[in-house]
């Protein structure tokens, strides 16, 4: 078994490609073994959004197709430290509070929350209809983390790129991970 962190990124077609390339960017340079989980309609908006492929992101080990309902990430034996959904759709968020295992990201957010180990949901969707907070409100019950990717503006960003590295390093923060150079209230110049 290896000392390294080891966790699951997970992008699904919610806007917001962004932050997943810049939570990436930060478990690469932290050396975590990263997982990738990315669905058909993910794919569709990360081209969109970023003209890349899931290849062109940077720190992922290995990527695990969707439909993969036997890789490691589907056991609780699979020594994984967290998953994060970022960003997360509605969809992936109902199947997720339900406990519906239609796909793998399904199964390992379930897994996830049935062996106690972090789930960070990037929930992105506005304005929010109650079905919406229900399934937050049941989500978190369960175990998860709801992170909608909300920029903090006292740390002055100067583009996109730095406010989707500023939610980033806060996710990191919630994953254990070390994020050097995220700006933090009253710790730097913010």
């Amino acid at each position: 078994m290896t000392n390294a962190k080891r966790l699951i990124v997970a992008i699904t077609g919610a806007s917001g490609s962004l932050y997943a390339l810049a939570l990436l960017k930060i478990l690469e340079q932290a050396g975590v073994e990263s997982h990738g989980i990315i669905s058909a309609a993910g794919r569709q908006v990360l081209k969109l959004e970023l003209d890349r492929t899931p290849a062109d992101l940077p720190g992922v080990t290995r990527w695990h197709d969707i439909n993969d309902l036997a890789a490691p990430m589907a056991s609780g034996s699979a020594p994984f430290d967290g998953m994060v959904v970022v960003p997360c759709t509605m969809g992936t968020l109902a199947a997720i509070a339900s406990g519906a295992g239609r796909n793998l990201i399904h199964r390992a957010a379930d897994v996830t929350l049935k062996e106690g180990r972090p789930l960070l949901l990037a929930v992105r969707e506005t304005p929010l209809n109650r079905i919406h907070l229900e399934n937050m409100l049941r989500a978190q019950a369960a175990g998860a983390v709801i992170c909608p990717p909300m920029p903090a503006f006292y740390t002055k960003p100067t583009d996109l790129a730095d406010m989707a590295h500023g939610f980033a390093a806060r996710l990191a923060d919630l994953l254990k991970v070390e994020a050097p150079d995220a700006k933090r209230w009253g710790l730097n110049s913010c």
